[in-house]
C-alpha cells in the first residue's frame, strides 16, 4: 500500500479539486514531468500542477503566438496593392516598406544569441508579442489620421453623375481645383503616412526578435526527447500555415470598403470590380494584432524554468542518448560566463570559421537568394495577378493563400518524406536539392510567357500617327480635364482613357440602380455617327484564358523549390557546424566538433 502523501500538499489538492489527491485510479492516469525516484507524493503532486508548468501548453500558446505574429506580418503583403492605391505610392516605395522589418531584425539578431538563457525568455517573448502588437496598430493608424477616401477627386461632388464628363460650360468648378492646391497637401499626408508605417515595420521587426528563437530554445530545455521534435514540427508547420491564413485574411477584408466606418454602404457606387475600389486594408491590421496581444497575456504566467518533461514507456537507452547529448550542448554556466565584451570579441570568429566551411557557405547563399525570390513573390505576386488577369485584390489573394502556399507545404512534407524514407547521404541531399532548384527552374521558365500584352492606354501607351489618343489631343482640348482623374473607361474603339473627360464624352446613361450604364458623346472615339461611346472601367487584358495555366505551373515551381527546404537543412546540421560553432566558445570541445563534422562527410 502506498504511502499517503504530506498533508500540506493534500489539503492544497483539496482545494482545487474537491477531493483527496489519492483517490484511486488518479497515479495511474498522469504523465509525470519528473523523475521517479521512489517517492510516491512526488509523482501524485504533478497531477495539480498550474498549466503553465506544462510544455504542452506552452507549445499550444507558442502555436497560437507565431500565427498571430505571421498574420501582422503577412498580412501587409496581401495587401500591398490596395494600399498603393489608397495613398498614391510607388512599387519602389512599398517594397521597401514591407521589407523594412528586416531592419530591426538584423540589428538586434546578434545581441540576442548574446543573451540566451540569461534571461526571463517567457517573459521576453511576451514583451516582444506585444510590441508585434504595437507594431500592428501603427501599420491601422493612417487610415484614422487621414480623411475619407476620395475615389474621384477631378471634380466637386456638386456635379453627382456629370463627375468626370467633359464640361465646357463649367470653367469656374475646375478652376478651384489646380494641381498646385492639390499636391502640397497630398504630398504633406503621404509622408506622415510612410513615417508611421515604417515606424510600425521597424517596431515589428524588433518585437518578432525573440519569438521564435527563445521559444524553440524553451522547448528544447524543458521537452522530452520523444516529444521534442513532434512540438517542433508543430511549430515549424505554423510558420509554413501563417502566411497562407495571412493571405486569406486579406482576401475576406478587401471585400469591404475602405471607409466603411465612415461612410454608409449605400453612399459608395463602387463595387471590388471597380479599379477605383480600395479596400478596408487596416481592418486585417487591427485584427491581427488584436490576436497577438491575447496570445501574448500567457506568457507572463510561465515560469523561468519548468521541470523536464518526461513520458512513461521511454526506452532503456534513453538515458545515454540523455548523456550524449548533454555532453554536446555546450554547459549554460560556461556560456554565462562570458561578458558582453567577450562575447562580441569572439563573435567575428565563429561568423569566419562558418564562412569558411564551403558546405555551409553554399547553402546559406543558396537559402538566401531562394528567400530573395519568395519575398518578392510574395509582396508582388497579387499585384501581378490583378494587373495581368484582371482580377480583384480580393481574388488574388484567395489564390495565393489557398493554392500557391499550400502547395509549398506540400513541397517541404514531400522533401522530409524523401529524405525519411530512403535515408539519403549527404551527396545525396545535395543532389536532391540541385534536382528540386532545376526542376523549378523549367517549371517556372514557361511563366515568362504566358503575360498579357499592354493595354492600349491613350496618353500613357498608345498614339496613332495623328496623335490621337493623347489625354491633351484637340479632341478633349475644350473638356477642361483634370490630369490627376482616373475614372477608367474603355471606348468602343478598344482603346482606354484614365477618364471620360480625356474621351470627350459629354453625356451618360444609367441603369436603374443609379450606376452608369454608358458614356456618349465621346469625341475622341471614332464611332458611326459624328462621335463614338464608351463603357465604365478597363478594357482588360484579353488573355484572361492564361490564367489557369499560370496558377498551376506556379504551385507546381513552389512545390518544387520546396523539395529542398528539408534537404538544405540537414547538409548544415550533418556537416556539424554547430559542432563548430560551439567549439568556439569551449577549447574543449574542438577537437570534438572536428569529429563531428569530419564523421558527416563520411556519409
Amino acid at each position: 500500500m502506498a504511502p499517503a502523501p504530506p498533508a500540506e500538499g493534500n489539503a492544497r489538492c483539496q482545494s482545487r479539486r474537491g477531493q483527496p489527491r489519492d483517490s484511486p485510479g488518479m497515479a495511474d492516469r498522469m504523465t509525470s514531468t519528473a523523475p521517479r525516484s521512489g517517492r510516491p507524493d512526488t509523482a501524485r503532486k504533478t497531477h495539480c500542477r498550474s498549466p503553465f508548468l506544462s510544455i504542452k501548453f506552452f507549445v499550444f500558446c507558442h502555436g497560437l503566438l507565431q500565427l498571430s505574429q505571421l498574420l501582422v506580418s503577412g498580412y501587409l503583403k496581401s495587401s500591398i496593392s490596395t494600399i498603393e492605391r489608397r495613398y498614391g505610392l510607388s512599387s519602389q516605395t512599398s517594397g521597401l516598406l514591407a521589407s523594412f522589418n528586416e531592419v530591426g531584425n538584423t540589428l538586434l539578431i546578434v545581441f540576442l544569441s548574446y543573451l540566451g538563457s540569461r534571461v526571463h525568455r517567457p517573459r521576453l517573448i511576451g514583451c516582444g508579442a506585444l510590441l508585434v502588437s504595437l507594431a500592428g496598430f501603427l501599420m491601422a493608424l493612417p487610415h484614422f489620421l487621414t480623411g475619407p477616401y476620395q475615389y474621384d477627386q477631378s471634380v466637386p461632388s456638386t456635379f453627382s453623375n456629370s463627375t468626370d464628363l467633359c464640361q465646357p460650360r463649367a470653367p469656374g468648378a475646375w478652376a478651384n481645383l489646380s494641381d498646385a492646391s492639390c499636391t502640397p497637401h497630398a504630398s504633406r499626408e503621404n509622408h506622415e503616412v510612410l513615417l508611421v508605417m515604417f515606424v510600425g515595420q521597424a517596431l515589428l521587426g524588433i518585437g518578432g526578435v525573440p519569438i521564435q528563437p527563445f521559444g524553440i530554445s524553451y522547448i528544447d530545455d524543458f521537452a522530452s526527447d520523444r516529444n521534442s521534435p513532434l512540438y517542433l514540427g508543430i511549430l515549424f508547420s505554423v510558420t509554413v500555415i501563417g502566411p497562407g491564413v495571412a493571405f486569406m485574411l486579406g482576401s475576406a477584408m478587401l471585400r469591404f470598403y475602405v471607409d466603411i466606418d465612415k461612410v454608409g454602404a449605400a453612399e459608395v457606387p463602387l463595387t471590388n470590380k471597380d479599379p477605383r475600389w480600395v479596400g478596408a486594408w487596416w481592418l486585417g491590421f487591427l485584427v491581427a494584432a488584436s490576436l497577438v496581444a491575447l496570445s501574448a497575456l500567457p506568457y507572463f504566467f510561465f515560469p523561468r524554468e519548468m521541470p523536464k518533461e518526461v513520458v512513461r514507456g521511454k526506452h532503456r537507452d534513453s538515458k545515454k542518448r540523455e548523456d550524449i547529448l548533454r555532453q554536446l550542448r555546450p554547459r549554460s554556466e560556461h556560456m554565462e560566463s562570458l561578458s558582453l565584451t567577450e562575447f562580441i570579441r569572439r563573435f567575428p570568429v565563429v561568423l569566419l570559421r562558418n564562412l569558411r566551411h564551403p558546405v555551409y557557405l553554399l547553402v546559406v547563399l543558396a537559402q538566401v537568394n531562394l528567400s530573395a525570390m519568395v519575398a518578392g513573390l510574395a509582396t508582388f505576386m497579387g499585384k501581378f495577378l490583378e494587373r495581368q488577369f484582371s482580377l480583384t485584390a480580393s481574388l488574388a489573394n484567395m489564390i495565393i493563400g489557398a493554392v500557391n502556399i499550400p502547395g509549398a507545404m506540400v513541397g517541404i512534407v514531400v522533401g522530409g518524406a524523401i529524405l525519411k524514407r530512403f535515408q539519403m547521404s549527404l551527396r545525396q541531399c545535395s543532389a536532391l536539392c540541385v534536382l528540386g532548384m532545376l526542376l523549378c527552374l523549367l517549371t517556372a521558365l514557361p511563366l515568362l510567357f504566358l503575360g498579357c500584352p499592354t493595354q492600349r492606354v491613350a496618353g500613357v501607351t498608345y498614339w496613332d500617327s495623328s496623335g490621337f489618343g493623347a489625354r491633351d489631343a484637340e479632341c478633349n482640348a475644350h473638356c477642361r480635364c483634370s490630369q490627376d482623374s482616373f475614372n477608367p473607361v474603355c471606348g468602343s474603339d478598344g482603346v482606354e482613357y484614365t477618364s471620360p473627360c480625356s474621351a470627350g464624352c459629354s453625356d451618360l446613361h444609367m441603369h436603374t440602380d443609379s450606376s452608369v450604364l454608358n458614356y456618349t458623346g465621346c469625341s475622341c472615339i471614332a464611332g458611326p455617327g459624328p462621335a463614338g461611346s464608351a463603357r465604365p472601367g478597363t478594357c482588360g487584358t484579353g488573355c484572361s484564358h492564361l490564367f489557369v495555366p499560370f496558377v498551376v505551373l506556379s504551385c507546381l515551381a513552389g512545390i518544387l523549390a520546396s523539395t529542398s527546404h528539408t534537404p538544405s537543412f540537414m547538409l548544415i546540421l550533418r556537416w556539424g557546424t554547430l559542432g563548430t560553432l560551439l567549439g568556439s566558445y569551449r577549447g574543449g570541445l574542438g577537437v570534438r566538433g572536428k569529429d563531428f563534422s569530419s564523421r558527416g562527410t563520411g556519409d
